[in-house]
């Protein structure tokens, strides 16, 4: 039996034990009654925990329960909360089932408030709580994000969301197909303090942004606790390294008039300590057009904990930007101006509650403080940043199993939208979508997008032994043994890449991509260019025999000429062998004038789309979407993007992609989603690969296959 769950088994799994799943549509309309506060309960009885629980009267909010793994700390929390004035009133003191845990608070103090205590489980079972902060070590909020989820809780999650993009990127989805709130508790960012220091950029204060300096570190008295242990994901960077990294992409973000914006390159030095975390480290972030920044951070060494705003008229100074207890903003300018803005009384750990609550109660599910695009970012800005100083968690490293990030089994989502055809000889569906695999920059990353593909009914992927440097498709190879499921899928190998491309190298590529896959066989292979030096018999006499060592279930070429396809079969139908049963080549809505790499090969022009419907040859098609042209990058006066404009750049490509926006208004779809379902439409099969670097650019991409289009379509995008 398969692993991969079916659509029915995936609903059957689809509910976290313990776990209540109250609407959150209900939980807003409850909030939205006259005098409703929110109830919170707090997972985790830390520091941070207590120091949320403060300020959470002044959001408005109660604190209703405490959950924790430790039933002592947990009641220390809950009396304080007690103490604090952060409990609700009404009720009493004590409680009468032990299944609930244990109540908090004693004597005058507690009168008339109790804080309900237990498991993480029991707590999100209650179907009286609202919203959830979670305040537990790093390595552990990704889990329990998604277990409050699937309660219907609102969720507050403290910084780092989880402890890289990859896994990021997969909760950020998980809630937001879910409907759920979720915020990133980066407090800083809902300090008034933060607030004008992006308007003073965004209105140029102090002129054209040039650089920002910002710096968050400490000295712990000793190397012990979460923080020195790289099981839970220690050390400066992911504890306090992401308040500069977000400043700075937030300020470059509000200069340029967005609301964060993504550096070109991260440079880094740094010192691992003896239990290898980081405990000293600066890195560099480039932005283009000349500006950069310098961000710092560390958990043995002190630093002036501020940052540096400079600008081509002046500077802001922000001398405590984080905690804002001494809140102040100086603004000097070439004017001889000095201006002082302070901030007294602001509670930003309240505001972080309030905030979350603000995007529960208007549906909008994210905060505009800090969105979970934002907070995506910035942990891919982390990673960047922890691989330049040679830092990889146990946990992370290429050769562990790295579970699906709700820990269920992998399944096949009910409304999938995947479409399948066929390969003579694979032996399997194949999906029409093929997951190029090239771009995912480590196993944490390669698992939530590839398990994002699976969900959505992709089984088809495709590699080659050239992709970086053997990297891709060892990770694929993983992936594929972590979840158990090589017969679901169909993996594409390519080899006999320039200048490698003869026989010979092409066995011994073969061999080497098998042992790094953990694999036998390839369900196709491909040769990743041709060698005309060569005659074709050569190349098809060892790939046949490949085929009949079982190393191969069946073969083709990528960059290859229609003649030289021709010529392999007809040497194959002549001396008994198998014939190539696929292509590979460049394909799409916009004609290419000339290909990205030398030896490349395009079938884009006429001629060439006649020959594939007369021999019916599978293609799959690769930059079926033209390198962006679709996606509103190509402007005829913008001729920034010479590789672009040196393809595709013709009146007729820019009448196709004016036809491709017409038709996708009409559709509701995006241009891009027009230029895939005009690749699916063909009246030759095809197997268009794409190579998203996100679940949502996935998301995107895969909207094509819902688009339907009639051969009069077709043929009028194609300005026939």
């Amino acid at each position: 039996m398969s692993p991969l769950t079916t659509p029915a088994d995936a609903t059957a799994a689809s509910s976290t034990p313990g776990t209540s799943s109250a609407p959150a549509s209900s939980v807003s309309d409850r909030l939205a009654e006259p005098g409703a506060a929110a109830r919170w309960a707090v997972l985790g009885a830390g520091s941070i925990a207590r120091k949320f629980v403060s300020q959470l009267p002044s959001s408005g909010g109660v604190l209703a329960a405490v959950g924790s793994t430790d039933a002592g700390r947990a009641a220390e929390l809950a009396a304080f909360a007690v103490e604090q004035g952060a409990a609700p009133a009404g009720g009493t003191t004590g409680t009468d089932d032990a299944s609930t845990g244990t109540a908090a608070g004693t004597g005058a103090a507690a009168a008339g408030a109790t804080v309900r205590t237990g498991t993480y489980a029991e707590i999100l079972a209650d179907p009286t709580i609202d919203a959830v902060y979670v305040a537990t070590v790093h390595t552990t909020h990704a889990r329990l994000v998604l277990d409050a989820v699937a309660a219907g809780k609102a969720v507050l999650c403290e910084k780092p969301l989880t402890p890289n993009a990859g896994t990021t990127m997969a909760v950020a989805d998980e809630a937001r197909q879910a409907g759920a709130t979720l915020v990133e508790a980066v407090m800083y960012r809902f300090h008034p303090q933060t607030r004008a220091l992006l308007e003073l950029v965004r209105d140029g204060a102090i002129g054209e942004l040039v650089h920002v300096d910002a710096a968050f570190s400490f000295a712990a008295a000793t190397r012990e606790g979460r923080l020195f242990d790289v099981d839970t994901a220690g050390g400066g960077i992911l504890d306090v390294g992401g308040y500069p990294v977000s400043l700075a992409r937030a300020v470059v973000g509000a200069a340029r008039g967005r609301a964060f914006a993504e550096p070109l390159a991260v440079t880094a030095k740094g010192t691992l300590g003896p239990t290898g975390v980081d405990e000293w480290t600066l890195a560099q972030l480039d932005f283009g057009d000349g500006v950069t920044a310098a961000v710092r951070c560390g958990v043995r060494v002190d630093d002036a904990n501020s940052a540096t705003i400079t600008g081509s008229r002046g500077s802001i100074l922000l001398t405590d930007p984080w905690f804002g207890d001494d809140a102040q903003l100086t603004v000097r300018t070439v004017d001889g101006e000095t201006r002082t803005l302070s901030f007294p009384g602001a509670q930003p750990y309240g505001l972080e509650a309030a905030a979350t609550i603000a995007a529960l109660r208007d549906g909008t599910g994210e905060a505009p403080e800090i969105s979970l695009d934002d907070s995506v970012g910035t942990a891919r800005v982390l990673d960047q940043w922890r691989a330049a100083i040679d830092l990889r968690y146990p946990f992370e490293r290429e050769d562990v199993d790295i579970p699906t990030v709700t820990g269920r089994p992998l399944a096949v989502s009910p409304d999938a939208p995947m479409v399948y055809g066929e390969i003579a000889g694979v032996g399997k569906k194949v999906s029409r979508l093929v997951m190029g695999v090239d771009n995912q920059q480590d196993l944490a990353h390669a698992s939530s997008i590839f398990d994002h593909f699976v969900s959505q009914g992709g089984n088809t992927f495709d590699t080659g032994w050239l992709y970086g440097d053997g990297e891709m498709e060892a990770r694929l190879g993983r992936w594929i043994a972590n979840r158990g499921i090589r017969d679901d899928v169909v993996v594409i190998t390519k080899g006999a890449h320039t200048p490698h491309c003869d026989p010979e190298s092409l066995t011994r590529q073969l061999l080497e991509s098998l042992d790094r896959q953990g694999t036998d066989h390839a369900d196709i292979y491909m040769m990743h260019r041709d060698n005309t030096d060569v005659p074709v018999g050569e190349f098809v006499d060892v790939l046949d025999e490949h085929r009949r060592a079982g190393r191969i279930r069946v073969y083709g070429g990528s960059n290859w000429t229609p003649a030289r396809v021709d010529e392999a079969n007809e040497y194959a139908r002549a001396n008994g062998r198998a014939e190539f049963s696929v292509l590979s080549n460049h394909f799409g809505l916009a004609e290419a004038y000339d290909v990205p790499w030398a030896g490349c090969e395009h079938v884009t022009d006429p001629e060439s789309k006649k020959w594939l419907e007369q021999r019916q040859i599978p293609l799959l098609p690769w930059s079926s979407q033209a390198r962006g042209f679709f996606t509103g990058r190509a402007r005829p006066d913008d001729l920034t993007d010479a590789e672009l404009v040196r393809c595709y750049y013709s009146d007729d490509n820019f009448e196709r992609l004016r036809r491709a926006e017409q038709l996708g208004a009409e559709h509701g779809v995006a241009a891009t989603a027009i230029a895939l379902a005009f690749v699916l439409h063909q009246p030759f099969p095809t197997f268009p690969l794409f190579g998203p670097r996100t679940i949502s650019e996935a998301r995107s991409s895969m909207r094509g296959l819902s688009v339907s289009l009639s051969d009069e379509q077709v043929a009028w995008l194609d300005l026939r």
